[in-house]
């Protein structure tokens, strides 16, 4: 682990005193402001006369700090930067580190959060391998393959450089981005706010949004694609097929099917997965579909020259996708109608559309340890920070649509949101309001949806679709909308997490079979006896469904992963296997966990679940919980080959 930024590094030149810095001081996000200042200068005097008047994200109001007690953090934030007087000469304590956490987001942070807050905020960068003195090197040869360029190929693809493993990521697009790539409907955004869904080595100032719409999230991959030279590793076009283990060599044989059609077999010691779950479009089993005149489109494959506008347009499905989609398209188009067969919670984040202003901008990339800071508070109270909502409390009795007292408050503030959006339309409130309990479920996010849904131009069908008819859609109580496209926003395949890739590993066994359509499990969301160093990321029970997180998530696994390899490297051996003793203890302890869990109220039903109602998906403890679990293999837990 590196050591600790000091200030003094930080700050390595006066700021200059301009009319940037004083917008920025005015603008910033106070509370970061006072985390940065009182990591600068190690005033933990100062930072405690905030502490009463800081409270937990989701307070009301969250902050009532003095105009005049902020007005003095910026004179002395001022004073710091320009003059560079006060600054500390050492780096700060944990204990300092600590005490920041915990007056700036308004609650007790505890010791467990520090080794993850320090590694994800860049307090301690994550450790780069090509600076570990008597490290193993990998041996010329040892070669590892890594499919998909999306979020979780591209950290893979930098961690493996720099621990030194010769590599290739094949990516079945022409370019990075994964989901961001592809993703490109009116409205994509993304629920995981911006400073957060980011790589923790990578801390972005530049964003446009707090919540970045799809645009801007696949323009950061492409600078982080450039920044780290990721391409020159990186084959476009090329869609691997099969995957086969030679018990004797100890490696992966992998065809790859080539643009032209063309195949091509490779060979790799490891492979790791990055193809991610959402990528596997799933339409909906409805008569006629296949028969109607008019463009059909899914939202993940929508197409350059689509253009909506002024027309008549169905759209099938009311989750994050629609909600989105529908919000952009809705003052467009001359008629909409959206078919729910789903209702879903809906929250009211008044950042969700918010640009960032020049003075936070400002602040991110010029004040020491700002963007770091923004960074934790973000994460604190997009992630972890709401675990609680999808922990059941044995002892709640309130009612059978919350599972806590905490659940239940949460569950208010979005009724209130419905009922005061839709106050005189007691039919859309009646339509719109879920009967199961909130987070048991993806959420939404408002931005425009609502809005979109009171306009007369747009009609919410809830009597489900009978039929597709050439020139429409016919519902089941037999009104017919007559459209020009119809648009599909009903999600991917996530269950089958294979998806039409073959993986043959010892003996012959076949992952696609043991898995079959909906059951998937692994180690830790990554591992599977059987089949020697493969490494499947986003698996089985690996997900973040409580909030914000899959960044973290895919920084880990790449982590363990490294791990992984560089023992069976250091040990001279073909390959690592994790044991069945370890995958079927860690599967029994995910199972009897669940139970504790929102996931299994008897009212929740989602893609979290197989059609057995097992949740499948979802990790059921926090994420400092997997960023622990998840720093090296656990003795006793893998053999390796030789």
């Amino acid at each position: 682990m590196t050591t600790r930024i000091s200030a003094e590094h930080a700050l390595r030149s006066a700021v200059p005193d301009s009319p940037e810095l004083a917008r920025a001081l005015a603008e910033a996000n106070v509370p970061t402001l006072l985390a940065a200042y009182a990591h600068l200068t190690q005033d933990a005097a100062f930072l405690e006369l905030f502490a009463q008047h800081i409270r937990p994200a989701y307070s009301h109001p969250p902050t009532d700090i003095p105009a005049a007690l902020a007005d003095v953090l910026r004179a002395r934030m001022r004073r710091v930067l320009t003059t560079r007087e006060g600054l500390a000469s050492a780096p700060p304590t944990d204990a300092l580190i600590q005490q920041i956490m915990s007056v700036t987001v308004g609650e007790t942070v505890e010791d467990e959060f520090l080794e993850l807050v320090e590694d994800q905020c860049g307090f301690k960068p994550w450790i780069d391998r090509s600076q570990v003195a008597d490290r193993p090197i990998p041996p010329v040869g040892f070669k590892v393959i890594v499919i998909g360029a999306g979020l979780t190929g591209m950290a893979a693809a930098t961690k493996l450089r720099e621990a030194g493993y010769d590599y290739v990521v094949i990516e079945k697009n022409a370019d990075v981005g994964g989901t961001w790539y592809e993703n490109r409907y009116p409205g994509v955004g993304v629920d995981t706010p911006s400073h957060f869904y980011s790589f923790s080595w990578e801390i972005w100032p530049d964003w446009q949004h707090y919540h970045p719409q799809g645009a801007d999230m696949q323009n950061y991959l492409l600078e982080v694609a450039a920044k780290y030279d990721l391409r020159r590793n990186m084959r476009f076009n090329t869609r691997v097929d099969r995957l086969t283990y030679d018990e004797t060599s100890g490696t992966w044989n992998v065809r790859v099917s080539k643009a032209d059609g063309s195949t091509e077999n490779l060979v790799a010691n490891a492979v790791i997965n990055g193809h991610g779950p959402v990528n596997r479009l799933k339409f909906p089993d409805i008569p006629g579909l296949d028969g109607f005149s008019g463009p059909v489109v899914h939202t993940a494959a929508w197409s350059s020259d689509l253009d909506v506008s002024g027309k008549r347009v169905a759209v099938i499905g009311t989750g994050a996708s629609s909600a989105q989609l529908v919000g952009a398209i809705a003052p467009k188009v001359a008629a909409l109608t959206v078919y729910q067969r789903t209702k879903h919670w809906v929250l009211h984040n008044p950042e969700i559309a918010h640009e960032v202003n020049q003075g936070m901008k400002w602040a991110l990339a010029n004040i020491p340890t700002f963007k770091e800071w923004f960074r934790f508070r973000v994460y604190w109270g997009a992630a972890d920070g709401l675990f609680a909502n999808v922990l059941k409390d044995p002892a709640w009795e309130g009612n059978d649509l919350a599972v806590s007292e905490l659940n239940e408050g949460t569950r208010q503030y979005a009724l209130s949101y419905i009922r005061q959006k839709f106050a005189d339309r007691p039919d859309l409130i009646e339509k719109l309001t879920p009967d199961f309990p909130i987070f048991s479920k993806r959420i939404i996010l408002d931005n425009g949806w609502f809005d979109a849904l009171r306009r007369e131009n747009v009609h919410l069908e809830t009597n489900g679709i009978a039929r597709i008819l050439p020139n429409g859609i016919e519902a089941k109580d037999g009104t017919v909308f007559e459209c020009d496209a119809i648009v599909c926003a009903t999600g991917f395949n996530v269950a089958k997490m294979t998806g039409n890739l073959v993986i043959k590993g010892i003996g012959g066994r076949d992952l696609g079979e043991e898995w079959g359509e909906d059951d998937p499990r692994s180690y830790m969301g990554m591992c599977i006896p059987g089949y020697p160093n493969y490494f499947h990321t986003v698996g089985p029970n690996s997900a973040p469904n409580h909030a914000a997180g899959q960044n973290l998530i895919s920084e880990c696994q790449v982590n363990w992963i490294i791990e992984a390899l560089d023992r069976t490297v250091s040990q001279q051996a073909k390959a690592f296997e994790v044991t069945q003793d370890a995958f079927d203890a860690w599967n029994r302890k995910v199972e009897a966990r669940m139970p504790e869990m929102i996931w299994t109220h008897p009212k929740a039903n989602s893609y979290y679940n197989n059609s057995k109602g097992r949740v499948f998906l979802s990790w059921p403890w926090r994420l400092v919980d997997f960023f622990n679990e998840t720093r090296g293999p656990a003795e006793g837990s893998y053999t390796l080959h030789r």
